[in-house]
Protein backbone atom coordinates (compact mmCIF):
# COMPACT_ATOMS: atom_id res chain seq x y z
CA UNK A 1 0.00 0.00 0.00
CA UNK A 2 0.92 3.55 -1.00
CA UNK A 3 0.03 6.17 1.11
CA UNK A 4 1.25 10.19 0.13
CA UNK A 5 1.36 12.83 2.88
CA UNK A 6 -1.08 14.75 0.38
CA UNK A 7 -2.40 18.29 1.67
CA UNK A 8 -2.42 18.72 -2.19
CA UNK A 9 -1.72 22.56 -2.39
CA UNK A 10 0.25 23.48 -5.55
CA UNK A 11 2.79 25.71 -3.52
CA UNK A 12 3.73 23.21 -1.25
CA UNK A 13 6.75 20.62 -2.12
CA UNK A 14 5.21 17.19 -3.11
CA UNK A 15 5.68 14.71 -0.18
CA UNK A 16 7.40 12.22 0.10
CA UNK A 17 6.01 8.98 -1.32
CA UNK A 18 5.84 6.43 1.91
CA UNK A 19 5.97 2.47 0.66
CA UNK A 20 3.78 0.67 4.10
CA UNK A 21 3.80 -3.17 3.94
CA UNK A 22 0.55 -4.61 1.82
CA UNK A 23 -2.48 -4.73 3.52
CA UNK A 24 -3.89 -8.36 4.92
CA UNK A 25 -7.25 -8.93 4.27
CA UNK A 26 -9.45 -12.02 5.63
CA UNK A 27 -9.41 -13.80 2.97
CA UNK A 28 -5.28 -13.82 2.34
CA UNK A 29 -5.53 -15.43 6.17
CA UNK A 30 -4.38 -19.16 7.42
CA UNK A 31 -8.11 -19.13 9.45
CA UNK A 32 -6.74 -22.17 12.04
CA UNK A 33 -2.76 -20.49 12.32
CA UNK A 34 -4.83 -17.25 12.98
CA UNK A 35 -7.06 -18.22 15.62
CA UNK A 36 -4.76 -20.47 17.46
CA UNK A 37 -2.01 -18.49 17.58
CA UNK A 38 -4.35 -15.37 18.57
CA UNK A 39 -5.58 -17.06 21.85
CA UNK A 40 -1.67 -17.54 22.85
CA UNK A 41 -0.74 -14.63 22.18
CA UNK A 42 -3.77 -12.16 23.67
CA UNK A 43 -3.85 -14.49 26.66
CA UNK A 44 -0.36 -13.28 27.45
CA UNK A 45 -1.53 -9.73 27.14
CA UNK A 46 -4.71 -10.43 29.07
CA UNK A 47 -2.26 -11.37 31.81
CA UNK A 48 0.06 -8.51 31.95
CA UNK A 49 -2.75 -6.10 31.72
CA UNK A 50 -5.15 -7.63 34.43
CA UNK A 51 -4.04 -6.14 37.76
CA UNK A 52 -5.46 -2.88 35.94
CA UNK A 53 -8.70 -4.11 35.49
CA UNK A 54 -8.84 -5.43 39.53
CA UNK A 55 -7.71 -2.22 40.46
CA UNK A 56 -10.08 0.49 38.33
CA UNK A 57 -13.39 -2.05 39.37
CA UNK A 58 -12.35 -2.12 42.92
CA UNK A 59 -12.20 2.10 42.50
CA UNK A 60 -15.46 1.82 40.71
CA UNK A 61 -17.92 -0.04 43.54
CA UNK A 62 -16.03 1.42 46.54
CA UNK A 63 -18.52 4.27 48.08
CA UNK A 64 -15.68 6.35 49.19
CA UNK A 65 -13.47 8.07 47.11
CA UNK A 66 -10.09 6.29 47.17
CA UNK A 67 -6.73 6.80 45.84
CA UNK A 68 -5.19 3.94 43.42
CA UNK A 69 -2.30 3.98 46.09
CA UNK A 70 -4.22 3.28 48.74
CA UNK A 71 -6.25 0.81 46.88
CA UNK A 72 -2.69 -1.14 46.10
CA UNK A 73 -1.60 -1.09 49.43
CA UNK A 74 -4.70 -2.65 50.45
CA UNK A 75 -5.03 -5.27 48.20
CA UNK A 76 -1.27 -6.26 49.00
CA UNK A 77 -1.57 -6.19 52.32
CA UNK A 78 -4.60 -7.63 53.09
CA UNK A 79 -4.64 -10.43 49.67
CA UNK A 80 -0.94 -10.34 48.72
CA UNK A 81 -0.05 -10.08 44.57
CA UNK A 82 -2.65 -12.77 44.28
CA UNK A 83 -5.42 -10.27 44.82
CA UNK A 84 -4.83 -8.88 41.45
CA UNK A 85 -5.35 -11.96 39.97
CA UNK A 86 -8.89 -12.56 41.17
CA UNK A 87 -11.23 -14.16 38.51
CA UNK A 88 -8.43 -14.18 35.89
CA UNK A 89 -8.94 -17.85 35.03
CA UNK A 90 -12.80 -17.18 34.51
CA UNK A 91 -11.78 -14.35 32.43
CA UNK A 92 -9.67 -15.64 30.24
CA UNK A 93 -11.76 -19.01 29.93
CA UNK A 94 -13.98 -16.69 28.12
CA UNK A 95 -11.77 -14.13 26.65
CA UNK A 96 -10.43 -17.07 24.22
CA UNK A 97 -13.30 -17.66 22.48
CA UNK A 98 -14.44 -13.88 22.71
CA UNK A 99 -11.25 -12.85 20.80
CA UNK A 100 -11.50 -15.43 18.53
CA UNK A 101 -15.65 -14.08 17.78
CA UNK A 102 -14.02 -10.44 18.02
CA UNK A 103 -11.45 -11.18 15.18
CA UNK A 104 -13.89 -12.99 12.70
CA UNK A 105 -16.46 -10.22 12.54
CA UNK A 106 -13.91 -7.37 12.49
CA UNK A 107 -11.67 -9.06 9.80
CA UNK A 108 -15.08 -9.90 7.61
CA UNK A 109 -16.82 -6.79 8.28
CA UNK A 110 -13.60 -4.69 7.46
CA UNK A 111 -13.77 -6.94 4.55
CA UNK A 112 -16.52 -6.59 3.16
CA UNK A 113 -17.49 -3.11 3.93
CA UNK A 114 -13.95 -1.49 2.87
CA UNK A 115 -14.70 -3.22 -0.60
CA UNK A 116 -18.16 -1.81 -1.06
CA UNK A 117 -17.12 1.85 0.19
CA UNK A 118 -14.63 1.65 -2.85
CA UNK A 119 -17.38 0.42 -5.34
CA UNK A 120 -19.13 3.37 -4.35
CA UNK A 121 -16.82 5.71 -5.33
CA UNK A 122 -14.86 6.88 -1.73
CA UNK A 123 -11.86 7.77 -1.32
CA UNK A 124 -9.09 5.42 0.19
CA UNK A 125 -9.02 7.05 3.44
CA UNK A 126 -12.64 7.78 3.45
CA UNK A 127 -13.39 3.83 2.83
CA UNK A 128 -10.85 2.66 5.43
CA UNK A 129 -12.31 4.63 8.03
CA UNK A 130 -15.63 3.69 7.26
CA UNK A 131 -15.08 -0.35 6.87
CA UNK A 132 -12.70 0.18 10.51
CA UNK A 133 -16.02 2.12 12.20
CA UNK A 134 -18.39 -0.84 10.68
CA UNK A 135 -15.96 -3.49 12.07
CA UNK A 136 -15.14 -2.20 15.26
CA UNK A 137 -18.98 -2.18 15.80
CA UNK A 138 -20.07 -5.57 14.25
CA UNK A 139 -16.99 -6.80 16.53
CA UNK A 140 -18.37 -5.45 19.66
CA UNK A 141 -21.82 -6.52 19.43
CA UNK A 142 -20.92 -9.84 18.87
CA UNK A 143 -18.28 -10.54 21.20
CA UNK A 144 -20.37 -9.21 23.95
CA UNK A 145 -22.77 -12.28 23.60
CA UNK A 146 -19.40 -14.10 25.34
CA UNK A 147 -17.85 -11.24 27.29
CA UNK A 148 -20.64 -9.84 29.06
CA UNK A 149 -21.37 -13.41 31.34
CA UNK A 150 -17.51 -13.47 32.03
CA UNK A 151 -17.85 -9.99 32.82
CA UNK A 152 -20.48 -10.40 35.56
CA UNK A 153 -18.32 -13.23 37.07
CA UNK A 154 -15.14 -11.89 36.89
CA UNK A 155 -16.02 -8.86 38.14
CA UNK A 156 -17.77 -10.22 41.47
CA UNK A 157 -14.55 -12.36 41.76
CA UNK A 158 -12.45 -9.13 41.22
CA UNK A 159 -14.02 -7.53 44.71
CA UNK A 160 -14.79 -10.04 46.81
CA UNK A 161 -12.71 -8.92 49.60
CA UNK A 162 -15.15 -5.69 49.55
CA UNK A 163 -18.79 -6.84 48.91
CA UNK A 164 -20.89 -9.60 50.70
CA UNK A 165 -20.60 -12.29 48.05
CA UNK A 166 -18.19 -15.12 48.84
CA UNK A 167 -17.59 -17.61 45.64
CA UNK A 168 -14.95 -20.58 45.92
CA UNK A 169 -14.36 -19.79 42.32
CA UNK A 170 -15.47 -19.30 38.81
CA UNK A 171 -17.76 -22.38 38.53
CA UNK A 172 -19.45 -21.93 42.11
CA UNK A 173 -20.02 -17.80 41.18
CA UNK A 174 -21.46 -19.20 38.06
CA UNK A 175 -23.45 -21.40 39.77
CA UNK A 176 -24.66 -19.15 42.37
CA UNK A 177 -25.76 -16.46 40.34
CA UNK A 178 -27.30 -18.82 37.41
CA UNK A 179 -29.52 -19.87 40.92
CA UNK A 180 -30.65 -16.90 42.25
CA UNK A 181 -30.64 -14.34 39.70
CA UNK A 182 -31.42 -16.77 36.19
CA UNK A 183 -29.74 -16.30 33.25
CA UNK A 184 -30.71 -12.39 33.02
CA UNK A 185 -28.44 -12.73 36.06
CA UNK A 186 -25.48 -13.26 34.02
CA UNK A 187 -26.28 -11.05 31.36
CA UNK A 188 -26.58 -8.21 33.83
CA UNK A 189 -25.38 -4.62 32.07
CA UNK A 190 -25.48 -6.44 28.79
CA UNK A 191 -27.48 -3.30 27.38
CA UNK A 192 -24.99 -0.82 28.63
CA UNK A 193 -22.22 -3.09 27.74
CA UNK A 194 -23.52 -2.90 23.83
CA UNK A 195 -23.93 1.14 24.85
CA UNK A 196 -20.70 1.53 25.71
CA UNK A 197 -18.74 -0.69 24.06
CA UNK A 198 -20.65 -0.50 20.13
CA UNK A 199 -19.82 3.33 19.46
CA UNK A 200 -16.31 3.08 21.85
CA UNK A 201 -15.35 0.82 19.07
CA UNK A 202 -16.61 1.93 15.84
CA UNK A 203 -14.58 5.14 17.02
CA UNK A 204 -11.43 3.34 18.05
CA UNK A 205 -11.19 1.60 14.86
CA UNK A 206 -12.12 4.41 13.05
CA UNK A 207 -10.11 7.13 14.79
CA UNK A 208 -6.79 4.39 14.68
CA UNK A 209 -7.12 4.48 10.93
CA UNK A 210 -7.57 7.86 10.55
CA UNK A 211 -4.60 8.90 13.06
CA UNK A 212 -2.39 6.44 11.24
CA UNK A 213 -2.74 7.79 8.24
CA UNK A 214 -1.92 11.90 9.63
CA UNK A 215 0.75 10.57 11.19
CA UNK A 216 2.27 9.28 7.98
CA UNK A 217 1.29 12.05 5.81
CA UNK A 218 3.09 14.39 8.62
CA UNK A 219 6.48 12.02 8.20
CA UNK A 220 5.69 12.59 4.36
CA UNK A 221 6.03 16.11 4.79
CA UNK A 222 9.16 15.93 6.74
CA UNK A 223 10.93 13.67 4.90
CA UNK A 224 9.87 15.75 1.55
CA UNK A 225 12.17 18.88 3.47
CA UNK A 226 14.92 17.26 4.74
CA UNK A 227 15.89 14.30 2.21
CA UNK A 228 15.75 13.73 -1.24
CA UNK A 229 12.20 12.38 -1.46
CA UNK A 230 12.10 11.07 -5.22
CA UNK A 231 12.64 7.65 -4.27
CA UNK A 232 10.28 7.50 -1.56
CA UNK A 233 10.59 5.61 1.73
CA UNK A 234 10.00 1.87 2.75
CA UNK A 235 9.78 2.40 6.66
CA UNK A 236 11.37 -0.67 8.85
CA UNK A 237 8.84 -3.02 10.84
CA UNK A 238 10.29 -1.01 13.73
CA UNK A 239 8.79 2.31 12.76
CA UNK A 240 5.46 1.09 11.20
CA UNK A 241 5.30 -0.56 15.03
CA UNK A 242 5.70 2.43 16.71
CA UNK A 243 3.32 4.43 14.20
CA UNK A 244 0.81 1.94 14.96
CA UNK A 245 1.27 1.62 18.95
CA UNK A 246 0.78 5.87 19.00
CA UNK A 247 -2.04 5.72 16.73
CA UNK A 248 -3.74 3.17 19.04
CA UNK A 249 -2.82 4.85 22.30
CA UNK A 250 -4.44 8.32 21.05
CA UNK A 251 -7.84 6.11 20.23
CA UNK A 252 -7.80 3.63 23.90
CA UNK A 253 -7.31 7.21 25.68
CA UNK A 254 -9.69 9.19 24.16
CA UNK A 255 -12.15 6.31 24.07
CA UNK A 256 -11.44 5.25 27.91
CA UNK A 257 -12.58 9.23 28.78
CA UNK A 258 -15.81 9.69 26.97
CA UNK A 259 -17.10 6.23 28.10
CA UNK A 260 -15.94 6.04 31.60
CA UNK A 261 -19.21 7.15 33.08
CA UNK A 262 -20.72 4.72 31.36
CA UNK A 263 -18.45 2.01 32.45
CA UNK A 264 -18.80 2.62 36.34
CA UNK A 265 -22.73 2.37 35.84
CA UNK A 266 -22.40 -1.05 34.04
CA UNK A 267 -19.56 -2.32 37.02
CA UNK A 268 -21.90 -1.34 39.38
CA UNK A 269 -24.74 -2.96 38.01
CA UNK A 270 -22.96 -6.05 37.36
CA UNK A 271 -21.50 -6.45 40.60
CA UNK A 272 -23.41 -4.80 43.15
CA UNK A 273 -27.32 -5.33 44.52
CA UNK A 274 -29.22 -2.34 46.20
CA UNK A 275 -28.49 0.33 48.53
CA UNK A 276 -29.67 -0.88 51.87
CA UNK A 277 -32.04 2.00 51.60
CA UNK A 278 -33.48 0.78 48.64
CA UNK A 279 -34.46 -2.76 50.36
CA UNK A 280 -31.57 -4.33 48.00
CA UNK A 281 -33.12 -4.01 45.09
CA UNK A 282 -32.14 -4.99 41.37
CA UNK A 283 -29.67 -2.09 40.60
CA UNK A 284 -30.79 -0.27 37.93
CA UNK A 285 -29.17 2.22 35.43
CA UNK A 286 -31.12 4.87 37.66
CA UNK A 287 -30.30 3.79 40.94
CA UNK A 288 -26.74 3.45 39.59
CA UNK A 289 -26.60 6.73 38.71
CA UNK A 290 -28.60 8.11 41.71
CA UNK A 291 -26.12 6.26 44.43
CA UNK A 292 -22.94 7.55 42.25
CA UNK A 293 -24.11 10.99 42.51
CA UNK A 294 -25.36 11.15 46.23
CA UNK A 295 -21.60 9.60 46.95
CA UNK A 296 -19.40 12.44 44.96
CA UNK A 297 -21.03 13.78 42.49
CA UNK A 298 -20.35 13.50 38.85
CA UNK A 299 -16.97 13.15 39.43
CA UNK A 300 -17.80 9.75 41.28
CA UNK A 301 -18.71 8.40 37.80
CA UNK A 302 -14.89 9.01 37.11
CA UNK A 303 -12.98 7.04 39.74
CA UNK A 304 -10.85 4.49 38.52
CA UNK A 305 -10.05 6.74 35.05
CA UNK A 306 -6.31 6.77 35.86
CA UNK A 307 -6.21 2.74 35.83
CA UNK A 308 -9.02 2.72 33.04
CA UNK A 309 -6.42 4.86 31.02
CA UNK A 310 -3.58 3.34 31.65
CA UNK A 311 -5.25 0.14 30.82
CA UNK A 312 -6.87 0.90 27.82
CA UNK A 313 -4.06 2.95 26.59
CA UNK A 314 -1.99 0.23 26.93
CA UNK A 315 -4.15 -2.38 26.17
CA UNK A 316 -4.95 -0.56 22.28
CA UNK A 317 -1.13 -0.42 22.17
CA UNK A 318 -0.50 -4.08 22.92
CA UNK A 319 -3.64 -4.93 20.90
CA UNK A 320 -2.57 -3.52 17.75
CA UNK A 321 0.58 -4.05 17.53
CA UNK A 322 0.08 -7.82 18.59
CA UNK A 323 -2.75 -8.03 16.34
CA UNK A 324 -0.74 -6.50 13.27
CA UNK A 325 1.89 -8.97 14.35
CA UNK A 326 -0.41 -11.90 14.08
CA UNK A 327 -2.22 -10.99 10.76
CA UNK A 328 1.47 -11.40 9.39
CA UNK A 329 2.39 -14.66 11.22
CA UNK A 330 -1.05 -15.90 9.73
CA UNK A 331 -0.92 -14.73 6.47
CA UNK A 332 -1.02 -17.87 3.67
CA UNK A 333 1.75 -15.92 1.73
CA UNK A 334 4.22 -14.66 4.38
CA UNK A 335 6.72 -13.58 2.01
CA UNK A 336 4.38 -11.16 -0.18
CA UNK A 337 3.78 -8.93 2.78
CA UNK A 338 7.54 -8.49 4.14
Amino acid sequence: MNLTAAAEEEEDPSPAEIHLPAEIDWEMLDKSRFFFLGAALFSGVSAALYPAVVLKTRLQVSHTPLSCFRTVTYILRHEGPRGFYRGFVTSLTGTIPARALYMAALEVTKSSVGTAAIRLGMTETAAAAASNAAAGLSAAVAAQVIWTPIDVVSQRLMVQGDSPFKYRGGVDAFRKILTSDGLRGLYRGFGMSILIYAPSNAVWWASYSVSQRIIWSGMGYWLSRSRDSAAGFKPDCGTVAVVQGTSAAIAGGAAALVTMPLDTIKTRMQVMDGCEEEGKRRMTIGRAVKSLLKEGGWMACYRGLGPRWASMSLSATTMITTYEFLKRLSAKNQENFT
